[in-house]
């Protein structure tokens, strides 16, 4: 167990433990582990510089309704007689949560929980019809509750390659308030780290599926710090102790009670809590199919629902026993139902919810005065969501891209060491071709085998590796870190070296071995040729990697669509017999034009083929019915039907298949963005 997995309990245990005695053993244990803790003392080191700059936010929700229309009818599309039919997520439901406070949502599942999480921050709503009041401070902000508050979501998704204090650092540059200078941002980053216990990892990669690193509680309470760099005074958490044991579970809770204890206002769904994590909880809101079933104290829903003939049972776990209550068993459907109406009726016309409606009239107000709207005056700015500027931007994030490639030392070597076994098979197949009639054919094949290897290799190694960071992306710019432009700008860069570099290995290697024309000119344009192929090749995995969503149907849709273009290439079909439908096909081919211009390359310095039959050379001025042989390059140009008058022009056509799948995908990648931050 690491120090930094050690984050202190706060204040007197007794402000968390509940009076009846199911509760007794695990706060037996509760006190065990908090006192385990206190030799750890002289690590609570907490900066409240930041903490007292943090503004009261009361958040309220009244009366929300959320739905979703549901085709009814005939056939396997359900269309026919466009009836439709609506079905409730959440149904009137309630809620009030003050400054200093964690708020448990839990349920079974399908209870809505998620989305009300959602309905509260205004994310991936669009599906839905909603209905009622969500106010903060007595306002309604909207989509503004954006600007004023974090989300931490369940999965987290980090570049592996960095440290904690390094990714620490690259959100505060570019994502805290314009007014803070450089050396606030970094000291606002140290703090944080000691806020959160991450002092023993700070240096300490993330770590990913190839790399290890930081702990899953440290990799939790890392999602934490990056969200709480801007001091937001609401924070939101979906599954905050999702995968995790327990131990690492109430380590997680106890980091987010750290949090509320210093003016914040959070909320957490949380899935089958321990009794220990229970009892942390300030208030619990329960729902049961889309309604609110309880809202308050822990020690209040014991009492609750003893009212209604459904007590806990003597050290029953009671997270456990409320979702067992309020679950829809199978087989007693109309059964449960009754009784989780029966529940949330009977909340609905508690004591708690005429407190609560009372309280929520009080906070809300009929007029809000200048004092809330001052309070919440950033859900409203209309300033530019960017807060650094395009350079900063581009540094940081460039920066970023450049770290994490040269840092993924694994992924480089086996790329290299693969370019260089293939170039060698390939060159001892090939080996030292002479200038006969029988290395016509053989070069020809070598040379369209460059161009087959270089896109293969060049278009998996994107969309192996870019859908995966196409996520992060799109979870970052949606917290407004940074814009298209700049990532996609700065991660073509960073990965530019390396494929010029692999490619120029290749082609050193292959082709002297192989012994193509022998001059430094024609090895540099074969080589320049292949660099250029690469990345084509490239961009083309950078346009298939936006169009999906994960590494596996990346790579299944992959070669299919790469294929056509690979027979398109006047190798393997005649281009006169190509259908007229798939002509089209043949002009978007960089197949096509890299293989004219490598077959130039190679055979217009040739003057002198020698015509070999039986071992025997035939006289140039001889003709053999039935036997051609090509006399010079320009005949085997020719017999391909390439013209040298078409370099300019197949050079041409290859930097507009660059620049236009690049754009493509630039443009496919903005559309995705957009779409995933509405």
């Amino acid at each position: 167990m690491s120090e930094s997995e050690r984050v202190p309990l706060l204040g007197d245990s007794s402000d968390h433990q509940p009076t009846h005695n199911s509760y007794t053993s695990t706060d037996l244990n509760h006190t065990a582990t908090r006192d385990s803790y206190d030799k750890f003392d002289d690590q609570r080191v907490f900066s409240n510089s930041m903490s007292d700059q943090i503004k009261p936010i009361n958040l309220s929700w009244q009366n929300v309704n959320c739905s979703v229309e549901i085709p009814v009818g005939k056939g396997c599309c359900r269309r026919g007689s466009g009836a439709t039919e609506t079905r409730y997520v959440l149904r009137d439901v309630n809620g009030l949560v003050k400054p200093g406070t964690l708020l448990a949502i839990m349920g079974a599942s399908g209870a809505g929980k998620s989305t009300l999480m959602n309905v509260l921050t205004c994310r991936n709503v669009n599906q839905y019809k909603l209905s009622g009041q969500i106010k903060v401070n007595g306002v309604v902000v909207g989509r503004g509750i954006r600007n004023i508050s974090a989300y931490c979501q369940q999965d987290e998704l980090f570049i592996h390659t960095l440290t904690v204090r390094e990714h620490l650092q690259f959100r505060a540059l570019l994502r805290m308030d314009k007014s803070i200078s450089r050396v606030g941002r970094l000291r606002r980053v140290e703090e944080v780290i000691r806020e959160l216990g991450l002092s023993s990892c700070a240096d300490t990669q993330i770590g990913g599926p190839r790399t290890r690193g930081i702990s899953g509680g440290e990799m939790k309470r890392l999602s934490f710090a990056s969200e709480v760099l801007t001091n937001p005074p609401l924070v939101f958490c979906d599954e905050p102790t999702s995968g995790l044991d327990t131990f690492m579970a109430q380590n997680v809770v106890q980091t987010l009670k750290l949090m509320a204890s210093k003016g914040r206002t959070i909320l957490c769904t949380i899935h089958q809590p321990s009794s220990e994590v229970y009892a942390m909880f300030d208030q619990v809101l329960l729902l049961a199919k889309g309604r609110t079933a309880f809202l308050g104290s822990a020690q209040d829903s014991y009492d609750f629902f003893k009212g209604l003939n459904y007590p806990c049972p003597v050290n029953f776990n009671p997270a456990d026993f409320y979702v067992l209550t309020l679950a829809i068993v199978p087989g007693k459907e109309e059964a449960c139902r009754s009784k989780v109406e029966a529940i949330c009726d009977a909340f609905q016309q508690s004591e708690h919810t005429q407190r609560m409606v009372q309280e929520m009239d009080k906070v809300n107000g009929q007029n809000p005065g200048e004092e809330n709207y001052s309070l919440v005056q950033d859900a409203f700015s209309d300033e530019s969501r960017y807060t650094a500027s395009w350079f900063q931007q581009f540094r940081a994030v460039f920066w970023r891209s450049w770290v994490g490639l040269l840092r993924d030392v694994v992924l480089f070597r086996v790329r290299v060491f693969q370019t260089a076994v293939v170039a060698l098979i390939l060159g001892l197949i090939y080996l030292q071709q002479e200038n006969d009639q029988t290395a016509v054919m053989n070069i020809n094949g070598c040379l369209f085998l460059f161009i087959i290897n270089m896109s293969f290799t060049s278009m998996f190694a994107v969309v192996n590796t870019f859908p995966i960071e196409v996520n992060i992306f799109l979870r970052e710019y949606g917290s407004g870190l940074y814009r298209v432009d700049i990532y996609y700008l700065s991660k073509s860069l960073a990965e530019l070296p390396s494929f010029i570099l692999i490619p120029f290995i290749f082609i050193s290697v292959v082709y002297w071995m192989v012994g193509l024309y022998a001059s430094a000119e024609a090895f540099l344009i074969c080589a320049g040729l292949t660099i250029l192929v690469a990345n084509i090749a490239m961009s083309f995995g950078y346009l298939i990697s936006t169009l999906t969503k994960s590494v596996d149907i990346a790579l299944a849709i992959a070669p299919p669509i790469l294929i056509p273009f690979m027979l398109f290439g006047g190798f393997f079909l005649n281009a006169g017999t190509i259908p007229v439908y798939f002509v089209w096909l043949e002009y978007i081919s960089w197949f096509k034009y890299a293989n004219e211009l490598l077959s130039i390359n190679q055979w217009k310095h040739v003057t002198h083929i020698d015509c070999k039959i039986n071992g025997t050379i035939i006289p140039n001025n001889v003709t053999i019915p039935g036997v051609p042989c090509f006399q010079n390059g320009y005949d085997v140009l020719n017999s391909l039907d390439f013209d040298e008058d078409n370099f300019v022009l197949d050079i041409s056509m290859l930097f507009g298949l660059l620049v236009g799948f690049r754009l493509i995908a630039f443009i496919l990648l903005f559309i995705r963005a957009r779409r995933s931050s509405a």
